[in-house]
């Protein structure tokens, strides 16, 4: 018999690349054994991800930090062609001089996606970086970033993720605003920021951290919003005017379709005047996730309501009480569902999932409201925060007498 054909050294060198990219960097690396064909055929490929799995682990963290340099520098050494991505995520490299010169060349070789997860230290951004003018994503973790002053923005860049980094507020949103084919924008782990955002093509919003305050100034086409808002101690921590946050927030986003919101996101959205209807309906909205609301404030009861009230086409929503009050107000003279909400319909709402209920009266009369207000309605999920058992009885008992107009409508009660 004759030798048997190679088939895969014979296919075409693109299907090849998309092989290789299939595979770890160490093992593409490891193909250029099989035969001469293949000793060079890893060279070429444009999307390079390193990590510690790279190298042989070892307890000795200086042993692990120096062969994961070298293999890097062996790797882009050897390197043909462009860099499309090149992917760096350690907790064992912060501050070698290694990550410059890697991101010098690299800002040479038309690199299309960085990303750098370090681990915690004091690694500073070098000016190469804000030469890479062909970025479409940025995803940094634990540095130091402070542009050049020549630096415009990244006129491609359309996914931006910012985690635990070191920068003016200034500088961040003139990054953002620098950026006009923004999509996707996440920043994580700031403090007492005020931030203003200005990006016309942008998509999905992801914010977590002590933000003081935050303004849509033009966020058109977002789609997705979630926001985990943190403060030390009292409301004032948020900026204080009548302006309500509801509107300012959320008031320019008609083609909103998910919202998600954190810890005292529902507070800081409260605050304000609240001008009773709201300026916008959000017709496309069809999810809300609200976590630690607090129903023993009635600002945050009415954002809750505003919303609902104002998605005409939700269809799924989700809602935790505070387990811990902090801000008790005094009671109203007023009930609030004794107003024109169950002139509203939600004809549309399918399932809702109510967490951590204590039995309280804003609680209850909340799920009364939907009951009576959503056609439709499939599920109401109720998970509760009550330890003692006759008081839980207590409050399947009086879920279970409110008045359905939804002849599918039926209550799961779980165990917290």
């Amino acid at each position: 018999m004759g030798e048997s054909s190679d088939f895969i050294s014979d296919l075409p060198q693109s299907i090849i690349e998309n092989i290789l990219t299939r595979l770890s960097i160490r093992d593409a690396i490891r193909t250029s054994v099989l035969s001469s064909k293949w000793k060079y055929k890893w060279s070429t490929i444009t999307d390079l991800v390193f990590d510690e799995k790279c190298v042989a682990s070892s307890n000795d963290r200086n042993l692990v930090e120096n062969s994961l340099v070298r293999f890097i520098t062996g790797v882009l050494l050897l390197h043909q062609g462009p860099i499309h991505k090149f992917q760096l995520s350690t907790s064992f490299l912060q501050c070698r001089p290694d990550i410059d010169q890697w991101l010098l060349f690299l800002s040479r070789n038309g690199i299309k996606e960085l990303v750098l997860e370090l681990g915690e230290g004091e690694f500073r951004v070098p000016s190469c970086l804000f030469n890479c003018l062909k970025l479409t994503r940025l995803e940094l973790c634990h540095c130091e970033f402070d542009p050049p002053r020549y630096f415009k923005g990244f006129s491609s860049l359309k996914s931006l993720n910012l985690h635990q980094i070191l920068v003016a507020p200034e500088v961040i949103e003139s990054l953002i605003s620098g950026c006009p084919l923004l999509e996707f924008l996440s920043l994580s782990y700031f403090d007492s920021l005020v931030l203003s955002i200005s990006a016309p093509n942008l998509l999905h919003l992801y914010l977590d951290g002590e933000f003081k305050d935050i303004i849509l100034e033009n966020t058109p086409k977002l789609v997705a919003i979630s926001v985990s808002m943190y403060m030390h101690e009292d409301v004032t921590d948020f900026e204080q005017s009548s302006d309500y946050n509801l509107v300012k927030f959320l008031g320019g986003v008609p083609l909103l379709e998910k919202l998600v919101g954190f810890i005292y996101f529902t507070k800081y959205l409260s605050i304000g005047d609240d001008p009773g209807r709201l300026p916008i309906t959000y017709i496309h909205l069809k999810t809300i996730e609200l976590y630690q609301v607090s129903f023993e404030d009635t600002n945050e009861v009415l954002v809750l309501l505003r919303l609902v009230t104002h998605s005409p086409n939700l269809k799924d929503l989700k809602v935790s009480a505070s387990p811990i009050q902090l801000f008790p107000l005094e009671e109203e003279g007023f009930d609030l569902f004794e107003r024109d909400y169950f002139d509203y319909k939600l004809p549309r709402l399918e399932t809702v999932k109510m967490t951590d209920v204590s039995g309280i009266r804003n609680e209850l009369e909340f799920i009364r409201f939907l009951l009576g207000t959503s056609p439709v309605l499939e599920t109401v999920t109720v998970t509760s925060s009550l330890s003692d058992k006759d008081a839980k009885m207590d409050m399947v008992v009086e879920l279970l007498r409110f008045p359905r107009v939804s002849p599918r409508a039926q209550f799961l009660f779980l165990q917290d």
